[in-house]
This record gives C-alpha cells, sequence and structure tokens, in this order.
C-alpha cells in the first residue's frame, strides 16, 4: 500500500523514533508499504518517519549500476545504526521526499559501518560508501529527527528544482561519485 509521505512541518519529522522491540507482521507490512511508497515516489531512501510510523525502520534502493558500489540491492533496515564512519568526507547534493522541490549540499563521511537487524530479525553489518552510505546515512539520520536541511554545507547551497526531481537517478550520482 502506498503511504501518504509526511512533509516538513510534520512534528513525527522532527522526533526521535523508538526502538523496534519485536519484529511482526506489522512491521514487516510497514517495510513492505515504504518500499512501495519509495518507488512509487521514484525516491532512493525512505523512513519510517516520513510515513508518519515513529519507530528505527529505514528502506532504501538505487538503481543497479556498475559504477556504484551496493546498487541494485533493496535495504530493509531494522534499528540501524552507524557504528563507525570514515574521517574522509564528501559534500553532494541531497534531495528529500519530505521537503519537495528542494535539494541542498551536504557532507558527509565517504564510507560507514552499519549494523541492524533484517526483516528476518537476523543481525546485519553493512559496510558501504558513497552513493549508498550517503543514502544510508540520509535515512538513518531521519531516525533522530534530523533534515538534510539541517546538515547543509551553507545556507546558500540550496536550490528549488522541479517537484519531484528532489532524488537523482543513480546515472546523475555515479557521474558525482568522488
Amino acid at each position: 500500500m502506498i503511504r501518504q509521505i509526511r512533509k516538513i512541518g510534520d512534528p513525527v519529522l522532527r522526533r526521535k523514533a523508538k526502538k523496534v522491540e519485536k519484529i511482526t507482521q506489522d512491521t514487516h507490512r510497514l517495510i513492505d508499504d515504504m518500499i512501495e511508497t519509495m518507488r512509487a515516489h521514484h525516491g532512493v531512501g525512505l523512513a519510517a518517519p516520513q510515513v508518519g510510523s515513529p519507530v528505527r525502520v529505514v528502506v532504501a534502493e538505487i538503481e543497479a549500476d556498475d559504477k556504484i558500489p551496493g546498487s541494485g540491492m533493496t535495504y530493509a533496515l531494522i534499528n540501524p545504526e552507524i557504528v563507525h564512519h570514515s574521517e574522509e568526507t564528501w559534500e553532494n547534493q541531497e534531495g528529500c521526499l519530505s521537503i519537495p522541490g528542494w535539494r541542498g549540499e551536504v557532507e558527509r563521511p565517504y564510507r560507514i559501518t552499519v549494523k541492524a537487524l533484517g526483516r528476518d530479525g537476523k543481525r546485519i553489518r553493512l559496510e558501504v560508501e558513497g552513493w549508498v552510505a550517503r543514502v544510508l546515512q540520509h535515512e538513518i539520520d531521519h531516525l533522530d529527527g534530523i533534515l538534510f536541511i539541517d546538515k547543509l554545507v551553507a545556507p546558500d547551497r540550496i536550490w528549488r528544482v522541479e517537484e519531484g526531481k528532489e532524488e537523482e537517478t543513480a546515472e546523475e550520482m555515479a557521474l558525482a561519485t568522488p
């Protein structure tokens, strides 16, 4: 089921999401709905608060591209936590389905290690870099009530885009990867 995406100004986007204590059918339904909603809106990631559910669940999917390590996979992470990040950072543009019509420059670590639970409840550890790392950091920030506009490199590094074009295609991302 495609869920409504909450927009900036909705209080759920600024609250710290709660840890998922038990993975249930409702958790699986939420993940399925989030993936369907993300795809319907041509997004590359989505956090549960963005669909009004204040729990620590994120999904991400970057179109398969040989130039983007980790692309072509659908990620569904429960209680994700960044346990390590590289000193190396990079600036690039980000957009957000909850902030339609805007993109901005954000600096983030280039590589991260994330631990989480998969939808099957098994512990997973991901070591990702580049665009996959950027997308996961962006979505995990949502779980703590942080939006990309809170991390802009500079206030003048945000610009309007055609609504629906907030998130880039895999091809655009690959061209911008350092």
